[in-house]
């Protein structure tokens, strides 16, 4: 009842509210900013300085040189993922030191990667065996383990902590605590 009710409220006169609120004088657009020169001056004076010849521009333009070649053929090379490498890429490949058991997302089995490369099993295990022996596993013996870059292996086991759980104390005993229970 009170649907039915509010309905007659809202439907009232509506005709005569809707022809007030057209009838309304529109507000007006804001006015342009006054400019000295006509559009048609500005477009043809564009126009010319396109049109003109710039010298210093086409003196600039022959000194330059460019000279293009082909790149080498020792640049980068898509891996292989089967495990027959031919005898070429075999120096730039390194066999798998650590891989998974079974086959895992039912992906092809790898049996060498490429030199600067690991795969996620390796580097897992060569970052726990770093975090569990850090003398016995320095980013030297790391790096020439797993045929990789000084620089980048001493990045990684910086920046790179796996399985590292830290828990901070609170700062007083005021401070609230979550309890076991």
């Amino acid at each position: 009842m009170g649907a039915r009710l509010a309905r007659m409220f809202r439907n009232y006169n509506v005709e005569n509210r809707a022809l007030r609120e057209i009838s309304k004088e529109k507000p007006r657009s804001a006015p342009r900013h006054a400019t000295t020169a006509t559009p048609s001056a500005v477009s043809s004076e564009a126009s010319e300085s396109v049109m003109k010849k710039n010298e210093s521009l086409l003196e600039h333009l022959r000194s330059v040189y460019v000279e293009s070649t082909d790149p080498t053929v020792g640049g980068k090379t898509t891996p292989e993922f089967s495990g027959n490498a031919s005898a070429g890429k075999e120096a730039d490949r390194r066999p798998l030191r650590v891989s998974l058991p079974g086959s895992a997302f039912s992906l092809p089995e790898l049996t060498d990667v490429p030199k600067g490369k690991l795969t996620l099993a390796e580097a897992l295990k060569a970052l726990g065996s770093h975090q569990h022996q850090p003398r016995t596993w320095s980013a030297e013996k790391i790096a020439q383990e797993y045929c990789l870059e000084l620089k980048d292996t001493k990045s990684v086991l910086e920046f790179f902590i796996p399985f590292k759980v830290e828990i901070i104390p609170p700062r007083s005993r005021t401070s609230k605590q979550i309890k076991a229970s």
